[in-house]
């Protein structure tokens, strides 16, 4: 065994060290916290202002617009995702179970809200296949489509407005809970959604919409199925009528999907040297929409065509606000997931260009474009996955894009829309389809991921199958709750471990991975890798006791052995003198000298408390129960490493009764060192006391 490395500073305590370094007192403190709250609460010219780019950051990004650099870029970026924001949004539409001007109308309204309010550089917002999936279902369920609906009469128009109607109350709804949240500062509660879950339920989203679209590609007049289980009510429908597919249809379909998946490979292939991508949605629109105009595929093959699309602003209505008891569960499942979608992505695109996104400025930014958009007659919109990541690649530098885009649509709804009359229903299914593309590439990853963390892969696994069998909302549900169960295992399962002392040095790791360390002779020196609270304080007992041998026969055997040996010395001492000093030496509450042990029993335990993020009331009641036990065999408890909350806890709940406050220390080393200097003195002390009675 090698020398022990030479200390060149002082022992430090807790106590002594606060003495030292400690913080200023607490009426300075209260002084300080005082200053901020009248800081906060004084209205000044300067403070106004910071709120307001604070809250609408375009005040903050637009005055420091570089103009020559970034126009170019911002321009072409924003034509791009708006020319691309016309095929999805229509597409978009019909997963709503609306009408694809709706589409449309949610394409344009949060753009330019979010331009305001968002602080995303490179977010596209607008509409996203899942969540209007997921809105799409709660349509289907309060509006159900009828059996014999006239699509030429009025009723059709009074059915179309009742959908559209719900719809919106949805986004009214999510709008309202991302501003309450926004209120009560929740952005961390998007955190709960970890990127396992959120890739896993996109994945197993894009099955769904897959599956939902079937019908329209095969030109098949089927209800949307909802509820538990309806991917595999859908597709066993699709079966069960594939004698009755519209051929026309079907080739239609074909021909787009090959058309759509070629360029887009090319796209993605090329994407260094394109300037911007191909817009091959809009490209197969017009192409596919002037075919059937002018064959006449509607009348002479029966295909489902869009139809009439009205030209102009939308007028503000009021949505189903009456619905709200009955949406009020699947829009906080729509809520969580287009929020988490759309911080995620601004997150990613911020890590990359050098910029920071505050999440709770980003649900006030949310919030306000789904509110408003809301009286509009839209749908619940969010951040999108393919735009977004054009409208990077594009060249797009700041949220002026998104005027560009907004533009694009604009002119679509003013000027354009009503020339998408004969546009097939298959064309905007096929790209509904296609637009999942990168959400199927996330089984890439999954080898990567079973690498790095099996349990992250079981949530992911867990996640899919979840949402894939039995619903989105349940499904989603299922992984989240799988993840929290994941967490508190890992927490109650938290690994308890004895440290050793690597030769020559102030390091102390775990004996069981670096077998080069030693342990010190007589301590024994543990670190629990977790948390020590009611959930699992049984395990942590249960380890410490174990690597400690405190059985409970153990435990009355050497109380019994202690007293005895206590009383045996008293009976030699010779006088009176002699005896006073022998019982203060030998005092069960007196460190510098107990009854010496063998070398290989524990004579002190230390604890690291280093990893120990937080204690409650019931683990400080263990470690109090821990330090009685320890003290019946004649052991004494250290503590380490111990933060400011652990250390407020413990001594509020009374473990200083117990426990020498200087006995806790700010580093495993301080404590060797300190036990180590206590082990010489007593030895001196004994032989002394030996000469003495002699």
């Amino acid at each position: 065994m090698s020398a022990s490395v030479a200390v060149y500073r002082n022992i430090y305590t807790e106590d002594r060290f606060k003495q030292a370094y400690g913080t200023e007192d607490d009426a300075r403190g209260d002084a300080r916290l005082r200053e901020r709250l009248t800081g906060t609460c004084r209205c000044s010219r300067r403070g106004c202002v910071h709120l307001l780019k604070e809250r609408a950051p375009i005040f903050s990004w637009l005055p420091s617009y570089r103009l020559k650099k970034w126009i170019l870029g911002d321009t072409v970026a924003g034509l791009t995702v708006g020319i691309l924001h016309i095929p999805q949004g229509m597409a978009f539409a019909l997963l709503t179970s609306v009408a694809p001007i709706f589409g449309l109308y949610t394409s344009f309204f949060p753009v330019v809200l979010y331009m305001f309010f968002g602080t995303g550089h490179h977010v596209s917002t607008g509409t996203f296949a899942v969540v209007s999936m997921m809105t799409g279902t709660v349509v289907e369920q309060l509006v159900p489509t009828p059996l014999d609906l006239n699509s030429s009469s009025s009723a059709a128009a009074e059915f179309e407005a009742q959908r559209i109607a719900v719809a919106s109350a949805v986004a009214l709804l999510s709008g309202i809970i991302m501003l309450c949240m926004f209120g009560l500062q929740l952005g961390f509660l998007s955190t709960y959604l970890s990127e396992p879950i959120v890739k896993a339920f996109t994945s197993a989203a894009a099955f769904h919409v897959t599956i939902s679209q079937l019908q329209s590609m095969l030109g098949l007049r089927l209800p949307r199925h909802t509820g538990t289980f309806s991917l595999f009510k859908t597709l066993a429908a699709v079966m069960k009528n594939l004698g009755d597919t519209n051929m026309a249809e079907l080739l239609i379909s074909l021909v787009c999907l090959i058309f759509l998946v070629s360029i887009k490979e090319v796209n993605m292939r090329y994407k260094q040297k394109l300037r911007t991508p191909i817009p091959v949605e809009i490209l197969v629109v017009i192409i596919v929409t002037a075919v059937a105009y002018g064959f006449s595929l509607d009348s002479s093959y029966n295909i489902q065509i869009v139809g009439h699309i009205p030209a102009g602003f939308p007028r503000p209505r009021m949505p189903a606000v009456h619905a709200f008891p009955e949406i009020a569960g699947d829009t906080i499942a729509i809520t969580f997931v287009g929020y988490a979608v759309s911080v995620s992505l601004a997150m990613i695109y911020a890590d990359k260009h050098g910029y920071s996104i505050h999440p709770n400025q980003e649900l006030l930014a949310h919030g306000i474009s789904n509110t408003v958009s809301s009286f509009f007659t839209c749908f619940p919109s969010s951040a999108t996955l393919a735009t977004t990541n054009i409208l990077e690649s594009a060249g797009g530098h700041t949220q002026l894009s998104g005027l560009f885009t907004s533009l694009v649509v604009l002119i679509v709804l003013l000027l354009i829309g009503p020339l998408f009359y004969f546009l097939p229903k298959a064309v905007l299914a096929c790209i509904n389809v296609t637009s999942l593309r990168q959400m199927f590439l996330q089984f890439q990853e999954l080898p990567e991921l079973w690498r790095i963390s099996k349990i992250d892969f079981m949530v992911w696994l867990v996640t899919w199958l979840s949402v894939v069998v039995l619903n989105v909302d349940l499904g989603l549900a299922t992984g989240v709750v799988f993840s929290m169960m994941t967490v508190i295992c890992r927490t109650q399962r938290a690994g308890c471990s004895v440290l050793g002392r690597a030769s020559n040095t102030e390091i102390y790791r775990p004996l069981e991975k670096h077998t080069k360390c030693y342990e010190v002779p007589g301590v024994k020196i543990l670190t629990y890798n977790g948390p020590i609270y009611y959930g699992n304080r049984s395990f942590f007992r249960e380890e410490v006791s174990k690597l400690l041998g405190l059985t409970p026969e153990k435990i009355r055997r050497r109380e019994k052995a202690q007293k005895a040996l206590e009383k045996r010395e008293r009976e030699t001492t010779v006088n009176t003198v002699e005896r006073g000093v022998t019982n203060h030496l030998f005092s069960s509450n007196n460190e510098i000298f107990k009854p010496e042990t063998p070398e290989h029993e524990v004579q002190m335990v230390l604890i690291d408390c280093s990893s120990v993020i937080f204690v409650d009331v019931a683990g400080a009641r263990l470690f109090i129960q821990m330090c009685t036990e320890c003290q019946k065999v004649g052991v004494s408890v250290y503590l380490a490493n111990c933060n400011e909350s652990v250390l407020r806890i413990l001594t509020s709940s009374g473990l200083m009764n117990y426990i020498n406050a200087q006995h806790i220390f700010v580093t495993v080393h301080d404590a060797v060192m300190y036990i180590q200097h206590q082990r010489v003195r007593k030895n001196i002390i004994y032989h002394l006391k030996t000469i003495n009675l002699l």
